[in-house]
């Protein structure tokens, strides 16, 4: 496991009682390099969508246990958001809960041409993901997809 793997999944336990606390839920957590910084990124929600109010309550907190456990030697910036309305699927509980949704499919590798196609989230397993476009399903494989998010619709 990665030492940004393992950093994401000790912030996330560490999370899941904050959440709890707060009234949210956890959608995810990642720690990622951009330029020359370090983001900690936790990203949370609730029925209705959260408020700054609850961004802030949640990051109050999460740093202060993480100044506590100080388990992340290198320098990083801490935010908490939601995942916003057009958010990126990543993983299957994401994927569970946007079944029957409208998503965007984007692909590293065209297929007939294409490398992003629209449609709603049908099913999917551990190898593909199903969406249906109008009267036709179209699967692709997990490994073929760049990103997977919900479309926005306004």
């Amino acid at each position: 496991m990665s030492r940004f793997r393992d950093y994401e999944e000790r912030t996330e336990e560490l999370l899941k009682p904050i959440a709890e606390e707060c009234g949210v839920s956890i959608y995810d957590v990642e720690f990622v390099r951009e330029a020359s910084d370090y983001y900690l990124r936790a990203f949370i929600d609730k029925e209705g969508g959260v408020t700054i109010d609850d961004c802030e309550a949640v990051s109050r907190r999460l740093s202060d246990v993480l100044d506590e456990m100080d388990f992340i030697p290198e320098a990083y910036i801490l935010e908490v958001s939601s995942p916003g309305l057009g958010r990126t699927l990543k993983k299957d509980r994401h994927l569970q809960q946007s079944i029957g949704m409208e998503v965007e499919v984007k692909l590293f590798k065209p297929v007939e041409k294409c490398k992003e196609f629209v449609g709603i989230l049908e099913s999917f397993d551990d190898k593909s993901i199903t969406i249906r476009e109008g009267d036709s399903e179209r699967t692709f494989s997990k490994d073929d997809i760049a990103k997977i998010s919900l479309t926005l619709d306004f």
